[in-house]
């Protein structure tokens, strides 16, 4: 079977793959559990696999708080996978972004609290990841060439030299107070929504390229003029989105099989993650070294 390189997350409304072949259906087991569902494996027209998985389960049946993120990036890692595409719906923080426009975010303010699990790395085994831009400039600058494929006045949004989008990734399940969605907007919010941490967070670590799809349901609270966004709001919305994620992923599979099948994409993040643990070799634990060399199985505990 040729390598699978591309890891595509569902987000609400976004559990299967539709349009794909899938070939294959697969569980992995790891460290830290399942992942969120059994995993799809996609073949494309030219022989391409992609793996699939879906967030919240197929049911929806995690919280965003309980989604198994480590798992669900581990169990992508041990496929092969060296890029993710993870979609999300999101509110705007924005006016020029509407429901169902799409958005390139490029950097990220955490509001999860530390209520979830957010590193691979323990006591015992100590790495520093670096986080400026928490998402991979290569895989960015593909996919942000890819909004000519959505229909329905959808328009794609992605950063410009001189300004970044930004989503802020609130705790959930309940949305935002409108003091808090005037908040995030006075410091440069561009979209919210519950999952890109620790999701973005554990992919760096994981050494995978990784960026996320942020698809537009709603205007949050922030405007006084209209009812705060509910689930009925978003669910009108979910559908057209979905449509369009579809055709979003299929522009990007074929601008990104021949960089990926090249070794292009992400390739500055390839052993900066292992290469940079802080625990010395004599005192690294070896049940942590166990759990992290499913991610890296030649990380050795002794020099």
């Amino acid at each position: 079977m040729p390598p699978i390189l591309l890891g595509i997350i569902g987000g609400s409304g976004f559990y299967d793959l539709p349009g794909f072949e899938v070939i294959d259906t697969v569980n992995p087991v790891t460290p830290w559990g399942y992942a969120a569902s059994p995993i799809s494996i996609a073949r494309t027209a030219s022989g391409f696999l992609i793996a699939f998985l879906a967030r919240h389960g197929v049911g929806h049946t995690y919280t965003p708080t309980d989604v198994p993120a480590r798992a669900n990036i581990a169990a992508l890692k041990s496929l092969g996978v060296h890029a993710i595409i993870s979609f999300s719906a999101v509110g705007s923080l924005r006016e020029e972004i509407p429901p169902e426009d799409f958005v390139l975010p490029s950097q990220i303010i955490d509001r999860t609290l530390c209520a979830r699990p957010n590193t691979f790395f323990e006591s015992g085994c100590v790495a520093h990841v670096s986080f400026g831009d928490p998402f991979d400039q290569d895989l960015y600058g593909v996919l942000s060439q890819c909004g000519s494929s959505l229909q329905n006045g959808a328009k794609l949004h992605s950063r410009t030299k001189n300004n970044d989008l930004t989503v802020v990734c609130m705790e959930g399940p309940a949305f935002s107070t409108r003091a808090e969605s005037n908040l995030y907007r006075s410091w440069g919010g561009s979209v919210i929504n519950m999952s890109v941490i620790p999701e973005a967070k554990l992919a760096r670590e994981a050494e995978i390229s990784y960026q996320m799809v942020c698809m537009a349901t709603d205007y949050d609270c922030w405007r006084f003029n209209e009812e705060p966004v509910n689930v009925e709001t978003v669910m009108q919305h979910l559908a057209n989105n979905r449509d369009n994620a579809k055709l979003f992923l299929m522009e990007a599979i074929d601008k990104l099989e021949g960089p990926l099948l090249a070794g292009l994409i992400g390739k500055n993040l390839r052993e900066t993650v292992q290469t940079g643990i802080q625990t010395n070799y004599k005192h690294r634990d070896l049940n942590v070294l166990r759990k992290l060399q499913f991610l890296f199985p030649s990380l050795k505990a002794l020099h």
